[in-house]
This record gives C-alpha cells, sequence and structure tokens, in this order.
C-alpha cells in the first residue's frame, strides 16, 4: 500500500493552531511547534479564567450589599440571616443591583430583615 503524506490537512491544522496564536510573541507566534504549546496552554487558562469569573462576580455583588447593609444599620451575614428568616428569596446579583441602583428599595428589605431579626 502506497504512503499517504499530511500534505493539505497538515498544512490546514498547523495554519488554524499559529492563527490561534497570533499576538504572541517571537517563536510562539512563528513556530507551529512551540506555538501549539501556546496556544494549548492559553486555552486551558482561558477555560479556568471563565469558571473563575463567577466566583469574581458573587464576590463584588458580596461586597456591594455588605456596604448597603452597613448603611441601614446591620451587617452582611445579619442582613442575609434576616432576609432567609422573613422568606425574601432574591439572589445576590439582584440585591446588589438594588443596593446600587435603587436605595429606598433596599432600605425596605433592610427593615423587613431587621424585623425579622427582632
Amino acid at each position: 500500500m502506497a504512503r499517504i503524506k499530511g500534505g493539505l490537512g497538515a498544512k490546514k491544522r498547523h495554519n488554524r493552531t499559529l492563527k490561534l496564536a497570533k499576538g504572541f510573541r517571537g517563536a510562539r507566534s512563528k513556530q507551529y511547534r512551540i506555538a501549539k504549546q501556546s496556544v494549548m496552554r492559553a486555552q486551558a487558562s482561558a477555560y479556568a479564567g471563565r469558571r473563575k469569573r463567577k466566583g469574581d462576580f458573587r464576590k463584588l455583588w458580596i461586597v456591594r450589599i455588605n456596604a448597603a447593609a452597613r448603611i441601614n444599620g446591620l451587617s452582611y451575614s445579619k442582613f442575609m440571616y434576616g432576609l432567609k428568616l422573613a422568606n425574601i428569596c432574591i439572589n445576590r446579583k439582584m440585591l446588589a443591583e438594588l443596593a446600587v441602583n435603587d436605595a429606598a428599595g433596599f432600605a425596605a428589605l433592610a427593615d423587613a430583615a431587621k424585623a425579622a431579626l427582632a
């Protein structure tokens, strides 16, 4: 049986990887073997970063809720526990949005939490 060379398929694969490595420094964007390693690492880091971003946003929301809760005389943990006792189910993203854009609405929630705690 005759040997089949990589030819067009290999060229396509190399070009695809080199295109992903565009903007990398030196050999990382020019030589296929080194570019392949750099792209693999970059894609792994990007995947991890997408997972990490979710935690980063949660931290940001908690900081904003805590700041607004302290303005209303509660700590973050007491505020969240008060909401739980009052059967108010609002996620942290929406609470943070209220804290930033609707101080009066957040104050009403804080009062409900205080009443539930008392």
